[in-house]
């Protein structure tokens, strides 16, 4: 739930670390009970058979003792995080709310709940994008200010235009999915997804190896019209070109991987040197020495995926087959409209990119007052970077201290 003033703690440090929101009833009907958690209560349905109960992302409970809770499925309703309880209370009822989380919180069955839905973690370190806009307007917009005035649609329009451009190399935009290559060796590409950082294949110890694209090996056509027997274009009856199936996704799916690499196959070996059919004396003949001289952009065999653009899907290579990969990706950070976070590191940096904004499209206004601003944007964008960075000395001398160490020739 967003404050007023969007960098105040408002939460406890029970509602914090243990999602929970506790108060005691009065005698009576139809009682309310107001949540202040940094995550807006969702509720679906309060019957558990119902279809939309999962939709809930916390549960009700309440205790005559404090001791003993049990679930409260009676009539409900939630609105702008007020839960109002519809039936009959005792006096001094313990009433709890409990978000979900992966192990059910400490009030209810711990194997009943579903995916996590806390999203106040850590939340401290961002504002909301509608809180950027609402002390945009307080600290910026009105008389004696530099903006007399502007309408918060043009302030909401210039601040997700900042933030587009800054998630691309300022903000911390880059989100993972952590994925399964399924028999037919594609995946959707994510939602919000704007460009790939790195794909990796994560093998039986959680360690990643990083997957290259196949941009010089293969691609996905984006068209893959019929042909006739004389090589021309079939149409249908509306005149438009029927459309087949990809022979080159076909032949690619069906790839053999040592073949592209030319790595060896384990099969191939007979004995520890002896390789099949090497003649030790004359040198002819077998895989010995196959591996001088190879490409070193095919020479790994972690896989390759490309980026199947017609289906909006990534597509793999076939060795990738049930593998478990994961997948990092730049986001807009648009998804989720107004509720978008901004790094209070960040966030004088998107005032100045607004200010810039809104006075370089106005008629009639000084131009050394737009590029005194321009260099301003500019001055605090570079600062934003550097603090976002996240370089630490330690990290970077524990990789150095292995600098002098000696290489095998």
């Amino acid at each position: 739930m967003a404050t007023p003033d969007g960098g105040l703690i408002v939460e406890t440090n029970e509602q914090y670390y243990a999602g929970v929101q506790g108060f005691i009833s009065a005698a009576g009907a139809n009682q309310e009970f107001t949540c202040t958690f940094d995550t807006d209560l969702v509720l679906g349905n309060v019957d558990p058979t119902s279809t939309n109960y999962a939709l809930n992302n916390f549960k009700l409970y309440t205790s005559t003792d404090g001791i003993t809770y049990t679930e409260y499925i009676l009539a409900y309703t939630v609105v702008d995080n007020v839960i109002t309880i519809v039936a009959n209370l005792n006096a001094n009822t313990y009433i709890v709310v409990q978000l979900k989380s992966l192990n059910g919180g400490n009030y209810g069955d711990r194997d009943a709940f579903g995916d996590a839905v806390e999203e106040n973690y850590g939340g401290y370190s961002y504002t909301s994008l509608t809180d950027v806009v609402n002390n945009f307007i307080v600290g910026y917009v009105g008389q004696d200010k530099l903006i007399p005035r502007v309408n918060r649609t043009d302030v909401i329009f210039h601040a997700k235009r900042g933030l587009q451009e800054f998630s691309y190399d300022t903000l911390k935009s880059v989100k993972s999915q952590e994925l399964n290559i399924p028999s037919s060796l594609s995946v959707a590409i994510p939602q919000d997804y704007v460009n790939y950082v790195r794909v990796s294949r994560i093998d039986e110890l959680g360690v990643k190896h990083i997957i290259y694209p196949a941009n010089n090996l293969t691609i996905s056509p984006y068209e893959n019209p019929i042909q006739d027997s004389i090589g021309g274009l079939t149409q249908d009856n509306f005149g438009e070109n029927i459309e087949g199936s990809s022979i080159t996704e076909s032949r690619w799916a069906k790839a053999n991987d040592d073949l592209i690499t030319e790595g060896f196959n384990n099969s191939l070996f007979n004995g520890f040197f002896n390789y099949i059919g090497f003649d030790f004396i004359t040198g002819a003949g077998g895989f010995y020495g196959r591996r001088y001289g190879l490409d070193p952009q095919l020479s790994q065999r972690n896989g390759w995926f490309n980026m199947n653009e017609r289906e909006g899907k990534i597509s793999f290579s076939s060795n990738l087959n049930g593998k478990l990969i994961v997948l990092e990706y730049i986001s807009d950070g648009l998804a989720y409209d107004e509720d978008t976070k901004i790094p209070k590191l960040a966030e004088e940096a998107l005032y100045a990119h607004i200010i810039y904004s809104i006075l370089s499209t106005r008629i009639n206004q000084p131009e050394y007052v737009v590029q005194r601003f321009k260099k301003e944007r500019s001055a605090k964008l570079r600062n934003a970077k550097i603090r976002l960075s996240n370089i630490k000395l330690d990290e970077i001398v524990q990789v150095m201290r292995g600098k002098s160490k000696w290489i095998k020739h």
